[in-house]
This record gives C-alpha cells, sequence and structure tokens, in this order.
C-alpha cells in the first residue's frame, strides 16, 4: 500500500497515491526553509500579519472544497469537515488579529540601572508532525502563531491525510507566505529524524500518541531541540447530581462520538453519581441504539460515519473485546462492519475493571466508558487514577460543588459545567503523560519564541 494516499475509509479504495520524499528533496526543504526564514523575519510583524489574515481568507473562500477533501480523506461527515474548516479559520484569524500585541516588547523593573525588556522573538525552521483527526485545525493552530511570530514551518502530515496536506501549502503560497517558508514534506520516520537532528531546525511540535511522542521528545532532546508534545488523554467528565439527567447525557454522547471518538479531549471516562447512574446510562443506551452504517459524503439520519481507516477501527474493537473479556459489560454498539469499511458503531461500555489492563487505556474510536461512584472524593480519585492529564469536566447543579472537585483534576484544562471550552482564544494542552507545551490563545505563540532580554545600560 502507498505511504502517502487518499483512501476513503467508507470503502477502502485508494482515490490517489502520492511519492514519497528523497532524502535530495528533504535536504532541499531544510534549506528553502532555513533561508526563506532569514528573509521572513525580517519583514514587519503587520506585514506578516496581513499574509497570516489572507490564508484565513482563502480558507474561507475554498470551505466546501476543503471540507470536502477531509470528508474523503479520513471519513469525517461534510458537516463536521465544515466545522473543522470554520474553526481553523478561526485560529488564522485569531493571530492575524491579535498575534502582534501578544509579541509586544514588554519592558520589566530592573534593579540594574538601565531599561530592561522583554523581547519575543521568531527562532527558526520549525517542524510539525500533526495527525490525521483534525487536518486543517492541527496544523492550522501549530503554523498560524508561528508564522506571524517569523518562523518558517516544515509540516509532516499522517499518510491518509496527502491531499489536504498539500492544499495547506498552496493557501499559503498564494497568500504570499514566500515559497519555502511553509512546506509539506511526504517524509519518513527516519527522514523525520534527520530533520530534527540538522542544526536548521530549531524546534518540532507533535500531535500524536504517547509512543509517538516518547520517540520524537528523546529525538529533540537528544539535539537540544524545544518540543511541543499535545498527546493522549483519557479526559473524566464527572456528573454529580443533574435536574435533566437525560440532557447531560445526550451532552456526553454527543461530545463522545463527535469526529467518531477520534478526539484527544474526548470525555473517555465518564464518572457518574450512584443515584443517576442507570438513567444516565439507559440515556446513553437509548441514543446508542439503532444506528446504522453511513456514507461520511451523504450521511442521513440515524447514520453513522467511518473512523479513518480500517485499522483504527480495528484497533478500539480489539481493545474493546480485552475489556470485555477482562469483565466489562458491552451495552450497545461495537459492531465492527465487514470488509474493507472502517464503520465501527458508537458503544456503551460499562463495569471495567479498575484492576485491567483496559482501565487505563486510551480508546480512540465512539465509546463510551461510564464508571459508577458514590461520592465526591470517590469521583476525584477515580479522575485522578490515570496516567493522562488532557482535561476534565465536572457537572452539578451547585456550581460550588462542581468547583471544588474541578479545582482539584489533574489535567490542563479543568471546566465546570461543560465538557471542553474550545476558542482560538483559549490554551489547549495537558500534564502527565499528556506531554506539555501549549497551543492555541495567547500561550501558544510563546512556545517556539525566544523570549530576549534586551537590555540598555544608563
Amino acid at each position: 500500500m502507498a505511504k502517502y494516499r487518499v483512501q476513503n475509509p467508507a470503502t477502502g479504495e485508494i482515490v490517489e497515491t502520492f511519492e514519497s520524499a528523497t532524502d535530495a528533496q528533504i535536504e532541499q526543504s531544510l534549506a528553502s526553509a532555513d533561508a526563506v526564514y532569514r528573509e521572513w523575519r525580517e519583514r514587519s510583524v503587520q506585514e506578516r500579519a496581513q499574509v497570516v489574515k489572507r490564508v484565513a481568507e482563502l480558507f474561507a473562500e475554498r470551505k466546501e472544497e476543503l471540507a470536502g477533501i477531509i470528508a474523503l480523506e479520513m471519513g469525517k461527515s461534510l458537516a463536521e469537515s465544515i466545522d473543522e474548516v470554520e474553526f481553523a479559520i478561526e485560529i488564522i484569524e485569531y493571530y492575524a488579529v491579535h498575534g502582534p500585541n501578544l509579541i509586544t516588547d514588554v519592558e520589566i523593573p530592573s534593579t540594574v540601572p538601565g531599561k530592561a525588556t522583554i523581547e519575543q522573538l521568531p527562532v527558526g525552521a520549525l517542524l510539525g508532525i500533526m495527525p490525521w483527526n483534525f487536518p486543517y485545525y492541527q496544523a492550522a493552530r501549530f503554523a498560524a502563531p508561528n508564522l506571524l511570530l517569523g518562523n518558517t514551518i516544515l509540516l509532516k502530515h499522517a499518510d491518509v491525510c496527502a491531499r489536504s496536506s498539500l492544499t495547506i501549502q498552496a493557501i499559503m503560497e498564494e497568500a504570499g507566505v514566500p515559497v519555502g517558508g511553509y512546506q509539506n514534506v511526504f517524509a519518513s520516520h527516519d527522514q523525520i529524524a534527520t530533520m530534527i537532528a540538522d542544526p536548521r531546525v530549531q524546534g518540532v511540535s507533535l500531535t500524536g500518541s504517547e509512543r509517538a511522542g516518547a520517540i520524537i521528545g528523546a529525538q529533540a532532546g537528544a539535539h537540544l531541540k524545544k518540543c511541543v508534545l499535545e498527546l493522549g488523554g483519557i479526559d473524566p467528565m464527572v456528573v454529580l447530581d443533574s435536574d435533566n439527567v437525560a440532557d447531560v447525557a445526550r451532552q456526553a454522547w454527543e461530545f463522545r462520538t463527535y469526529n467518531v471518538g477520534q478526539v484527544c479531549n474526548s470525555n473517555k471516562r465518564l464518572i457518574v453519581m450512584d443515584d443517576i447512574y442507570d438513567e444516565f446510562v439507559a440515556e446513553l443506551v437509548r441514543l446508542a441504539e439503532g444506528l446504522t452504517p453511513g456514507d461520511q459524503l451523504n450521511l442521513g439520519e440515524g447514520e453513522f460515519v467511518p473512523m479513518s481507516t480500517r485499522a483504527a477501527a480495528e484497533t478500539v474493537n480489539a481493545q474493546v473485546q480485552k475489556a470485555v473479556a477482562s469483565g466489562a459489560r458491552l451495552l450497545a454498539g461495537g459492531v465492527l462492519s465487514d470488509g474493507p469499511s472502517a464503520h465501527y458503531s458508537p458503544a456503551v461500555l460499562v463495569d471495567v475493571p479498575r484492576d485491567s489492563e483496559s482501565y487505563g487505556e486510551e480508546l480512540f474510536g465512539p465509546v463510551a466508558t461510564v464508571y459508577r461512584v458514590s461520592s465526591d472524593a470517590e469521583a476525584l480519585e477515580l479522575a485522578n487514577d490515570c496516567a493522562l492529564g488532557l482535561g476534565g469536566s465536572v457537572f452539578s447543579t451547585d456550581e460550588a460543588r462542581a468547583a471544588r472537585v474541578a479545582s482539584k483534576l489533574e489535567v490542563g484544562m479543568a471546566h465546570v459545567n461543560t465538557i471542553a471550552a474550545e476558542a482560538a482564544e483559549l490554551p489547549f494542552g495537558g500534564v502527565k503523560r499528556s506531554g506539555f507545551g501549549r497551543e492555541m490563545g495567547p500561550l501558544g505563540i510563546g512556545e517556539f519564541a525566544n523570549k530576549r532580554l534586551y537590555f540598555v545600560a544608563k
């Protein structure tokens, strides 16, 4: 099978294939990224902002086309694909509009006679390694702030996102990013290692699995390169009480099955208080029953889209079967389609034993896993009993009660009475084995900045 390709996950059909980069092409990309950086950084931030703004405008002009590309590539419904393009536009516009103010020089008090200023300057060419679940959003939140700052971008996208990754580069260049300032690279694992080792690359950002993060983090560390790692999550959604249990369950289900559950900060562990647990689970089961496989390009009522690849669907199916074998119960869904299709029916899983291997595994698919608890303390202990720490949420009619629990969540993003607040201005990232660093918002532009002290003595 071709490595870089467009493959319809609903049918398994390979629609388009692409040649992987040669070592000579990788060298050319590195040289170009470095050369363009030395010119791009000299432009005024206002000029770079105009270019970034034009990128957003072109995304908006081509929204329907862009949505169709990723729907075919990785199985997202057309409606959700348009949602993603619109979110990417918001992120790019945010940095075009607010980015210059976020990197303004700041004078700080000093006991040494003189004027001390903190500057935020670019550092050079950066390598981004991005996943398939949000092809435009992932690229936007890495590229937009760094292009605005004055860095240049080498972007290695997922092997099934070849057409969208090329289209992003084309839009960047049409918008006025100098050729070489944003480059898609169809690189191999060995070539990624070569790029990280190369002195012309000054940082690397990866969104992916814990395993990938450990590899890239080790390579970056060996070469003293700054890295940002946004890895997995098994985010808790704690429901302490509700005056409308069915509605909270519906919110939980809709967020958990968004993008067929292929979301890093999805509410993968639903922790529900004992007195509302049965009603909550019953509503999940009701929502899961009767769904049928559908065509992501023409989705009907009661239909669900495929996962990104057949391999991804098989992986989740195997994980659920392993959980059941260890004592968990599958109450609805969890059916892997026959043949090459990547459809896996959204599922409800309960009673996962806490001493099982399955308990600590991330299910990167449409599986709502529910746990029963009988006190706030037990809910918090269960929520934090996890190696990962991306996001988490707590629901209660008593906001103060929810806040007491949420304030103690060991996560990078804690929420009260909403599963996940997501916007261009809100930072995104985790703690523990969910990685380190932040993207988006005022923090995202500073990850690959030289926060230089500039001191003028009196």
